[in-house]
């Protein structure tokens, strides 16, 4: 009779989350594109099978949604609590905004690939959500600076409109925006100025 393997001294493997297939989601999504986002090929990445992603998920929609949910959790207000809990001065929250979401954008093609993808439904809403919240949140720091409501909100869609064109131009042809520190300053002044 043959010796069996015992179970015991086998490494336990991590039983993945809801969020450990979103995350793998919004990776391929970054690297493909929504068309990116295949079960199978998500499974072998996650070095699983596809029954995981069915203990979570009920189809691939399901799992665009939740990658969309953490998308908007992770780049939007992870973000914000972080700088509203580290940086008191509004000027300086919002450099560092800017300066972030820049230095992610030549690095990250995630919210390009989203742009792209802005003709799928769920992708069109999640975006809308962002952006307002997004907006929102630097016309409140504009207010902070003491700019009047709508005029805080035109700053806060100026600085956001910056930032989106920068990231497209950053990925669309490297090399044609500077990633230099006078880049940013010159930005700043522009929004800044009364």
């Amino acid at each position: 009779m043959r010796d069996q393997p015992d179970s015991s001294k086998r490494p336990a493997r991590k039983r993945l989350t809801a969020d450990d297939w979103a995350d793998a989601a919004l990776a391929a999504l970054s690297e493909g594109g929504l068309g990116g986002v295949a079960v199978e090929t998500l499974a072998a990445r996650l070095g699983t099978t596809k029954g995981s992603f069915y203990w979570h998920f009920t189809n691939r929609d399901a799992l665009v949604a939740a990658a969309l949910a953490r998308w908007e959790e992770l780049s939007t207000e992870r973000i914000i609590q972080a700088m509203e809990a580290a940086e008191p001065d509004p000027a300086d929250r919002l450099r560092a905004l800017l300066h972030g979401a820049i230095a992610s954008a030549t690095t990250d093609a995630l919210e390009v690939r989203l742009l792209a993808a802005a003709d799928h439904p769920d992708v069109t809403a999640a975006l809308a959500r962002v952006t307002e919240r997004r907006v929102g949140y630097l016309a409140h720091l504009f207010e902070l600076l003491g700019f009047p409501p709508p005029e805080a909100r035109r700053r806060g869609l100026l600085a956001y409109t910056s930032y989106v064109g920068h990231a497209q131009l950053t990925q669309a042809v490297p090399g044609s925006v500077p990633a230099d520190a006078g880049y940013l300053a010159t930005v700043m002044t522009a929004l800044l100025r009364r």
